[in-house]
């Protein structure tokens, strides 16, 4: 699903309608912080994984 210009106009308009245009700026911030500690977990998530998977692998080895 893909989302236009006509579509993206019509969420900003009912983001600004709803939100008002002084909390947009709060709402952004808030998504970007929640954004960042999702890549953080994922980076986490991943380096476990894979400091699981070297012992793994030097467990087997031996």
């Amino acid at each position: 699903m893909r989302l236009g210009m006509n579509e993206l106009l019509v969420v900003l308009l009912i983001v600004v309608i709803v939100f008002g245009p002084t909390q947009i700026p709060k709402l952004t911030r808030m998504m970007g912080k929640g954004v960042k500690q999702f890549k953080e977990g994922l980076n986490e998530a991943e380096s476990e994984a894979d400091t699981k998977d070297a012992a793994h692998d030097a467990e087997n080895s031996q």
